[in-house]
């Protein structure tokens, strides 16, 4: 690729910056962190996780204040795993963990989360990466979260904009093929059954529907291989809103191939995650 093309592809925001550049908020944090200004995580940060705190009912926001007094130092695997989900089993009577979180990335203390770089390189390449909103580490387990507010888990953007290069080939920029239908650890066949590979002739193909969540899983498990921990993968979404969430979570559920995988699936509402604990509630 030239200088020229991936100039490019930066300004329309198929690149993003050199990660291992600092990022620091053009000014005073939003209003909508209530605690934890002067932690050090906010002076690395990307800038997409810093312009959303400024939306309002930024889910980065929600994560961050929901958590934060919470996860110094650790959450409990155990009380996390104990509170009755929206879907999935609820498991009071599993051995306990601390969980050290690193909230899209990086600790609070603004340490990258050891070997995600090398995680996200096999599983996302040299584009736009999956930018999970917080992991939880501890001696055997690592847990992805995604938190939604008012929307579900993210589409496929190019097959929403006519630039799939398996479905609009006549429309894609650059690539040949989509790295995710493509033998390696970023083949989306492998771990989950999304079909046979798309072509112009298909109907709209599982994988667009379930993007998001399709590069969840297949980073959990590139990460959980290279630290030696048992991914899972957890959704918070509020209580009312998950009647209209169920039927894609089922159906994204459901092509899991690994029954494992699917165990260690679940769906938390955020109004059970605060009233687990009372600071967090107040």
């Amino acid at each position: 690729m030239t200088d020229r093309q991936t100039a490019g592809r930066r300004r329309k925001g198929r690149i993003p910056s050199p990660k291992g550049r600092p990022r620091r908020p053009a000014g005073p944090l939003p209003r909508s962190i209530l605690a934890g200004h002067d932690e050090a995580v906010f002076r690395v940060l990307p800038q997409t996780v810093i312009d959303n705190l400024q939306r309002p009912a930024s889910e980065n926001a929600l994560v961050w204040n929901l958590l934060y007094s919470q996860a110094r130092p650790t959450l409990s695997l155990r009380s996390l795993l104990g509170l009755r989900p929206l879907w999935g089993t609820a498991l009071p009577n599993e051995s306990d963990e601390d969980l050290v979180p690193y909230f899209w990335g990086y600790s609070i203390s603004g340490e990258r989360l050891p070997r995600l770089d090398e995680a996200l390189a096999a599983v996302d390449g040299p584009g736009q990466q999956t930018e999970v909103d917080l992991f939880l580490v501890g001696r055997r387990s690592l847990v992805l979260v995604e938190a939604k507010h008012m929307a579900g888990p993210g589409r496929c953007g190019r097959y929403g904009r006519g630039v799939c290069p398996e479905v609009h080939p006549e429309g894609a920029v650059l690539e040949a093929a989509c790295r995710y239908w493509v033998e390696g650890e970023s083949f989306f066949s492998a771990n989950i059954d999304f079909g046979p590979r798309p072509t112009p002739e298909s109907e709209p193909p599982p994988c667009a529907a379930h993007y998001q969540m399709g590069r969840t899983l297949l980073l959990g498990r590139a990460l959980g291989q290279r630290l030696g921990l048992m991914p899972q993968v957890w959704l918070i979404v509020p209580r009312q809103r998950w009647a209209r969430l169920e039927r894609a979570w089922l159906d994204f559920a459901e092509r899991l191939r690994d029954p494992a995988d699917w165990r260690r699936l679940r769906v938390l509402a955020w109004e059970d995650v605060r009233a687990s604990h009372p600071a967090a509630a107040a």
